[in-house]
């Protein structure tokens, strides 16, 4: 019998115990346990973070709806072909995406292939006419999954900024006297910093998650649908506004303590439910322009009768070759994983950024060091942060650098594109340009250049990736760099370089730039013993 043979649809019968299927089915979950433990691991990392608090609740969600669905659809007519080798197939790929994403040691890719691998299951357990209508609890799983680094402080920072300027429109409805300086709200006395706690991404994730869970329960246009899955982002960043809004008049007050402890986190709560509420008005709303309106009851489908009986049928799965295949390709995958050697990451020799020398040509430097947060924010393995002057120079230069021994794991490079705008800067210019450094090993290359403003203060930036012995200036594509040369050349090492001059009054962009680059060209030669090439 040949693995994509027509087979009748599959038959369940509930006065029958567990079934060969289901046996396979079993062993089949385990023999992925190996290959799929980085992001298992990871997992359970991220949700006991405040932003991904919810995740262990997903995978009983996502159960539920497909318990549901098995429940509530009508089965295809008897003698409908089973074809169950697109189920095999996805497998394949998800197994082939996880050893990549062990080889790089990434568990993003990990966790993406764990979710590819239980869709290509439910295929291969019930057929691809069949199976495909189950795709949607799989789907939800997404949202168990922690967003990538560069999505994730991208998104912080357009969250923090929006929340910021609406929570001081708030607070200006009550006419209190008010001052946004990029995401701190001056109240005079008292200034608060709306930080990556307040963006509301903490209440973003578990929000469209219920939405879209609400969505598939509601009774109702597909429209309708859809639209109360898209407004679970605004609808969560106006009322997390909303929050600071509120903490910035009670701080205005009744005093700076307002704004932390038991009260701050109370109010987070109670946002939270305020979405959740909103939402569900909003669906009976909806449920008003239809002809024949319902009670919240009736248009939200939280029936949970008779669930136990398809978890039995699952149990008295029935046996098929593709399905033993399946086993036979996760149980292989995870051996070999297994028993594969895992090869150090290889990292040249450097030296610490602490030996830099303070003294370049005409140029004196003094080091400093971040303040802790900002240290644990960078995640940087080792890092420069220090400010040169010139008694021949208008202005100082500030150079920084953070070094990360493997950019797989932990935080990653930030780029300064995402976090300038934090610190009350907005960017003014921001091109790609090219300079050429004769002496040093970097010749010719391309920086980004950008131009920032605060009030009239004005800056000059300089910024790249250094990734083992290549300049880059996409953070994007720097991260996927990362991922080629950890397979082909064992290295995920690399940097960030960033170089600032303020533009003085009456100075003109050539006048910093040169004193910019006359400080490049002195730094750049000492630099590959501390960034290695």
């Amino acid at each position: 019998m040949s693995v994509g043979q027509s087979f009748p649809a599959p038959s369940f019968s509930s006065g029958q115990g567990l079934r060969s299927g289901g046996l396979i089915l079993a062993a089949l979950v385990l023999a992925s346990l190996p290959i799929f433990w980085l992001a298992l691991e990871s997992l359970a990392e991220v949700w006991v973070t405040p932003e991904y608090s919810h995740g262990p609740l997903i995978p009983l969600i996502s159960l539920y709806l497909f318990l549901r669905e098995l429940r509530d659809k009508e089965p295809l007519p008897l003698g409908t072909p089973v074809d169950r080798r697109p189920g095999l197939l996805v497998i394949i790929a998800a197994l082939a995406l996880a050893v990549v994403g062990n080889a790089t040691s990434v568990p993003d890719v990990v966790s993406y292939a764990l979710i590819i691998w239980v869709g290509g299951v439910v295929l291969a357990c019930f057929g691809w006419a069949e199976g495909r209508r189950h795709q949607m609890p799989v789907l939800h799983l997404i949202f168990m999954l922690p967003l990538p680094q560069i999505l994730y402080w991208k998104l912080t920072i357009f969250l923090q900024g929006v929340s910021s300027e609406l929570g001081v429109w708030f607070i200006k409805l009550v006419e209190v006297p008010v001052y946004l300086d990029g995401n701190i709200i001056d109240l005079g006395p008292y200034k608060l910093q709306v930080a990556e706690a307040c963006s509301g991404l903490r209440y973003l994730f578990p929000i469209l998650s219920f939405s879209y869970l609400m969505a598939i329960l509601y009774r109702g246009p597909y429209w309708h649908k859809v639209f109360l899955f898209l407004l679970a982002a605004p609808l969560t960043v106006f009322m997390n506004a909303f929050r600071i809004g509120v903490i910035g008049i009670l701080v205005n007050s009744y005093g700076i303590e307002q704004a932390d402890g038991f009260l701050h986190f109370f109010e987070g709560w109670v946002i939270f439910g305020a979405c959740v509420g909103l939402l569900f008005i909003t669906a009976l709303l909806l449920q008003q322009l239809t002809h024949a309106p319902k009670s919240l009851s009736e248009a939200i489908d939280l029936d949970f009768q008779g669930l136990g009986p398809q978890m039995a049928k699952i149990l008295q799965l029935p046996a098929s070759r593709t399905l033993g295949l399946a086993l036979l390709v996760t149980a292989a995958g995870s051996a070999a994983f297994v028993l594969a050697p895992r090869p150090e990451p290889q990292v040249p020799p450097r030296d610490s950024f602490g030996l830099f020398p303070s003294r370049m040509g005409e140029w004196s430097g003094y080091f400093a060091t971040l303040d802790s947060e900002v240290e644990e924010v960078l995640g940087a393995t080792d890092y420069i942060n220090s400010v040169y002057t010139s008694q021949e120079q208008a202005a100082p230069v500030e150079f920084f650098a953070a070094w990360y021994h493997s950019q797989t794991e932990g935080e990653g490079i930030h780029s300064p594109e995402v976090c300038l705008p934090n610190g009350g800067w907005e960017i003014y210019s921001l091109d790609q340009h090219e300079i050429s450094m004769p002496g040093t090993i970097y010749g010719t290359f391309t920086v980004n250049r950008a131009v920032i403003e605060k009030g009239l203060r004005r800056q000059l930036v300089y910024y790249w990736f250094e990734q083992r012995g290549v300049r880059m200036t996409n953070d994007v594509a720097a991260k996927f760099s990362v991922l080629r040369d950890t397979l082909i050349r064992g290295r995920s090492d690399g940097a960030m370089v960033r170089f600032v001059t303020r533009i003085n009054e009456g100075e003109s962009e050539a006048d910093a730039t040169r004193r910019l680059e006359a400080l490049m060209a002195e730094a750049l030669e000492p630099l590959p013993r501390y960034i290695p090439e």
